[in-house]
């Protein structure tokens, strides 16, 4: 194993140690600082994580000064144009692409655990009509636990593989009844005949009243959303679920976390800030340019969401995906929608002005997310709970990764404290 010599200089005195560099497969350095606090008594401060590599992981590669996605090594540009949801699923958990039989075994086993228990049905009353779904999904798929309790011990592998399933299976059924409990219609089940995404659109859009007319088209746009969104590396949502996992918790608890992890508008809840900023730029009757012009001046606090990433710093290459995609689609489709106008005027007015460009605030995955969504007619509070269903696949594979891997110790992150030094109690009567 390379090492590299560290030479400290702390208060006139030297100290040098050797630390080991580590080398992944696509030839990224990095130094293990492991036994940095045992040599030195220093530990390193690093916030937000920027720097600092969580883990070492076999399932998603990200260059985001190149552009490059994969997973398990194929290129995010090949899976889109030839795969499904389903088997990209199994790509990311099992480490291959399946066989025919095993992605029909596959399909098969998702298809019998899309049900929930009956008595689960009854939780969603509970619910006010103005929850939102990010909020009721959380608590529904840690109350699968209560439900399974032979798969709450994290270590005992042969429950891994059921666990998984249900939990790719069921998650899809109880984000369709926490649309329907917020509009008040009654519940769908899931039907054996309908593939994965077709059972998601049948159970949100689908009525006891009158038959339901399936789109596969888009069966297909939606099956290359959540290919687009099943795993992102080390992300917030992905931590979370690594992090509460290495205490041996659960997977539904571990997804659980995750789901909330993800609600925030900063990761999940992008696209859903997406269409609420089109919608301020409808009703202000006011020109687009103007928002450009906005989003420019660094006293305005208006920011153009769903442009730029901290990760790539060239162009989203799930947004370059998804804009043919939507382009296509939408025009086909002959869909009228004003902000979906104005998102297009958005988007041409960015990439011609210099400011956008130099910096390369491209339009990223949640700006055309946000629109295909819309286009399908899924209301805005569905749209993180349909990035969740993506993310899934990503978040079991990264918590069975961690708990295969034999070195995983409980997550526990340091801290400097500015706090107070040493002070003593005083009783209230002399407290002035």
């Amino acid at each position: 194993m390379d090492t590299a010599k560290l030479v400290l200089n702390i208060e006139g005195k030297e100290q040098s140690l050797d630390l080991p560099v580590i080398t992944g497969s696509e030839k990224e350095k990095a130094l293990d600082i492991g036994s940095l606090r045992a040599k030195t008594g220093l530990v390193a401060l690093d916030p937000a994580f920027g720097n600092t590599a969580s883990t070492l992981s076999a399932i998603t590669f990200l260059d985001g000064e190149q552009g490059i996605l994969r997973y398990r090594g194929i290129p995010i540009e090949e899976l889109g144009a030839h795969s499904n949801f389903v088997e990209v699923a199994y790509l990311l958990i099992n480490g291959q692409l399946p066989t025919k039989s095993q992605l029909e075994s596959y399909r098969y086993n998702l298809t019998r655990h899309s049900m929930i228990h009956e008595d689960m049905k009854r939780f969603f009353d509970g619910y006010p009509s103005t929850a939102h779904p990010m909020a009721i999904l959380s608590s529904m798929v840690c109350s699968l636990s209560a439900y399974y309790p032979d798969a709450l011990d994290a270590m005992n592998t042969e429950m891994f593989d059921i666990t998984a399933t249900r939990i790719l299976s069921k998650v899809r059924t109880i984000s369709a009844y926490a649309y329907k409990k917020s509009i008040g219609q009654p519940f769908v089940y899931p039907q054996n005949h309908l593939s994965y995404c077709a059972n998601i659109l049948n159970m949100m859009f689908s009525v006891p009243a009158e038959p339901y007319h399936i789109d596969e088209e888009w069966v297909k746009i939606l099956n290359l959303l959540l290919i687009l969104h099943a795993d992102h590396e080390q992300n917030c949502s992905t931590s979370t679920v690594r992090t509460v996992g290495s205490a041996h918790t659960n997977l539904f608890a571990s997804i659980s976390a995750g789901v909330c992890a993800l609600w925030g508008p900063l990761h999940g809840g992008a696209n859903q800030e997406v269409l609420e900023m089109l919608e301020k730029i409808r009703v202000s009757g006011d020109s687009v340019q103007k928002y450009v012009e906005l989003a420019k001046d660094k006293n305005s606090t208006f920011r153009l969401m769903g442009f730029g990433h901290r990760v790539y710093k060239n162009f989203d290459p799930r947004a370059t995906l998804i804009k043919g995609a939507c382009d296509k689609l939408l025009s086909k489709k002959g869909v009228k929608d004003p902000l979906l106008d104005i998102a297009r005027r958005l988007e041409e007015a960015a990439l011609k002005d210099s400011y956008f460009v130099e910096r390369k605030l491209y339009p990223n995955v949640d700006f055309y997310s946000g629109i295909i969504y819309r286009a399908m007619g899924i209301p805005t509070d569905m749209f993180t709970v349909l990035f969740a269903l993506g993310r899934l696949p990503g978040w079991i594979a990264q918590w069975k990764e961690m708990n295969a891997d034999k070195s995983t110790r409980i997550v526990r992150p340091r801290q400097i404290y500015t706090g107070e030094t040493e002070r003593h109690y005083v009783p209230m009567d002399k407290r002035g």
